[in-house]
């Protein structure tokens, strides 16, 4: 099977997991631990990296930490993966679902319109006109390593007081190349950001996420909630409700040795991305999701795009043709504002996301998929256009 995006594991990996097992040191403390931060932290360039067993909790503890409280609403995108949906749940507050843009993102321009016209700021904080709830923050998910043009949006959430919550899980790598943001990584631009390390990402610890901050404070409190809140780890004093969220030293070894070799991911992802623009662009009806042209992407997943007024099959069919050839794809995500439980909260003008949905696929792109498999892949695509409708 040629797999969508699978780890690529050609460092010291095996070295540093020897190490772990025969030193002992393989829970949540030991030296990998923190020299994975530090290496994620220097990387990124944010002051500090807290390390976490995944990054769903890295989002949950993140909103806890932008004082997100019970009966608060966050804005989010319906088009994402749903950790930062459930991990708004997880702090008992409301989502709101949002639109994308044409590179699967959050909508901005929406969004902006959706707080000048449907919020109201009183005493300092912003409130939905039509729940009447606190909305104190936003979450922005960079999906498939594309960045969220941040320039306006947050200007507009400092005056009113939304605080930035940065789902980078998908684009570590990528970076602004012009506006007020230039040079600096995605996820260290809003109030918190977090990274994924899942076993399919650009790195993988295989499981984890971390935390960034450039706040003194807000690092010790993210380290005091995911060490379960140890006020006295001697007498274990307790005085607060804490979570065993932490990285452990195994996970962090394996994250370490694949951050030692990002540059040479990146750049395989970057040359595979390049060669499937020139490739598919070749097929009539089809073409693959371009990056924002404001941003270096990491481009950790390629997308196809299916025009239906040309292509003679739909979605479904060119998954099963291209499984039948043991060539993994994928849907993008069912939207959130759909799923079964998640349809009673708010949604804002959403249109968009619906065509992506329906004619767009995630396509094989490992950043070690060799010449022989990625032929393979760009051929069964091609000969897939020349059947006949059925």
């Amino acid at each position: 099977m040629i797999n969508l995006s699978t780890p690529n594991l050609i460092g010291n990996e095996l070295k540093y997991l020897n190490d772990c097992i025969n030193t002992g040191w393989i829970s949540t403390a030991g030296k990998y631990v923190d020299r994975f931060e530090k290496k994620i932290s220097r990387y990124t360039n944010s002051k500090y990296a807290i390390a976490c067993i995944n990054a769903t909790v890295a989002l949950q503890i993140s909103l806890k930490l932008l004082n997100v409280k019970a009966g608060d609403e966050v804005i989010v995108p319906t088009l994402t993966f749903i950790s930062p949906i459930n991990a708004v749940l997880y702090n008992n507050a409301s989502p709101i679902f949002m639109d994308c843009d044409k590179f699967c993102n959050i909508d901005i321009e929406k969004t902006i319109e959706f707080i000048v016209t449907e919020t109201k700021f009183v005493n300092g904080f912003t409130y939905n006109k039509k729940t009447n709830k606190k909305i104190s923050a936003l979450i922005v998910v960079h999906v498939w390593g594309n960045a969220v043009w941040l320039d306006k949006i947050k200007k507009i959430c400092l005056k009113k007081n939304i605080k930035i919550l940065e789902d980078a899980s998908e684009s570590l790598g990528s970076y602004y190349t012009s506006g007020i943001y230039k040079g600096k990584f995605t996820g260290t631009i809003g109030d918190i950001g977090c990274i994924s390390f899942n076993g399919n990402k650009i790195i993988t610890s295989g499981g984890g996420g971390v935390i960034l901050t450039n706040n003194k404070s807000v690092a010790k409190d993210a380290l005091y909630l995911t060490t379960q809140a140890k006020d006295d780890s001697i007498k274990y004093i307790h005085n607060n409700i804490g979570y065993n969220y932490r990285l452990t030293n195994v996970h962090a070894a394996i994250g370490l040795a694949q951050i030692e070799k990002i540059k040479i991911f990146l750049k395989n992802k970057k040359n595979i991305h390049t060669k499937y623009l020139k490739s598919i662009s070749k097929i009539s009806g089809l073409s693959i999701l371009k990056t924002p042209s404001y941003a270096e992407n990491n481009c950790w997943l390629n997308i196809l795009k299916i025009d239906p007024k040309i292509f003679p099959h739909k979605k479904e069919k060119i998954m099963s043709l291209l499984h039948a050839l043991k060539i993994q794809t994928r849907p993008i995500w069912h939207l959130n504002h759909r799923q079964k439980f998640l349809r009673k909260f708010q949604s804002y003008k959403i249109n968009n996301a619906y065509d992506l949905v329906k004619n767009s696929l995630c396509i094989p792109s490992s950043s070690h998929l060799n010449k022989n498999e990625f032929d393979l892949v760009v051929a069964a695509i091609n000969n897939i256009s020349s059947k006949k409708k059925f």
